[in-house]
């Protein structure tokens, strides 16, 4: 693949890892990305069942790469660009597993959390309700800044868009329409975990640049369908 041709307005059906390496340094403004889970193949809403999709890994090597990921968005980016990363704190046998767990080990500063209030069904009663997930916004250095034009809190409430395009855990248009007004200078925006193409979707609204990389081939061909849809 050549830089930029192959790359810029494209969705990129491959191992984002691997597509990632083939991108020079310092290219990318802003990064906007939720990556699985790793909450095994038994997935459920309260009491509604998900597609079945892997999502299962040995904890110890999910966090392994998560982390080379970062690190390699971290090489990718520009000096005082952001990454905004997507994650939840997870329970498994038993005991809370924190994002902050593997984030401390990359080269990312942690600039803000913030809580996104989903309103989940997961109506658990040995324990108070989860309901949030969290959006890290990461730095390369403390002096990058955002403009803040909405006057957004560190709170989101914003309800899952659910199945309508065919992905069982579909990232709100909303989080993304945030993050982008928040950067109206970012030029070229990247989705390593693309899914169902939301990213994309938004930022060519925005009339910006996007790069989206996604291993599905189902989950490409649905974001270049929803690609191929006129401007909002």
């Amino acid at each position: 693949m050549n830089w930029p041709d192959d790359f810029i307005n494209k969705i990129i059906c491959g191992d984002c890892l691997e597509v990632m390496k083939q991108m020079p340094d310092g290219c990318i403004n802003l990064t906007i990305t939720s990556p699985p889970y790793n909450l095994g193949d038994d997935h459920h809403t309260g009491s509604k069942r998900h597609e079945v999709y892997c999502d299962t890994m040995p904890e110890n090597e999910y966090q392994k790469w998560q982390i080379k990921i970062l690190n390699e968005i971290y090489r990718i980016t520009k000096g005082y660009g952001s990454l905004f990363y997507n994650h939840k704190n997870r329970i498994r046998n038993g005991i809370s597993i924190i994002p902050y767990e593997w984030l401390f080990k990359t080269q990312w500063l942690i600039k803000q959390e913030i809580v996104w209030w989903n309103g989940g069904q997961n109506f658990d009663n040995i324990r108070f309700y989860p309901q949030t997930e969290r959006i890290y916004w990461l730095v390369k250095t403390p002096i990058t800044k955002l403009d803040n034009p909405l006057s957004l809190l560190d709170i989101w409430k914003i309800i899952p868009v659910g199945t309508k395009f065919k992905h069982t855990r579909q990232f709100p248009e909303k989080i993304v329409t945030n993050i982008l007004n928040c950067f109206p200078t970012a030029k070229i925006i990247l989705d390593p975990f693309l899914g169902s193409g939301t990213t994309a979707r938004v930022v060519k609204d925005f009339k910006c640049n996007f790069i989206g990389i996604e291993i599905n081939p189902d989950y490409c061909k649905i974001a270049e369908e929803r690609l191929a849809q006129g401007v909002l």
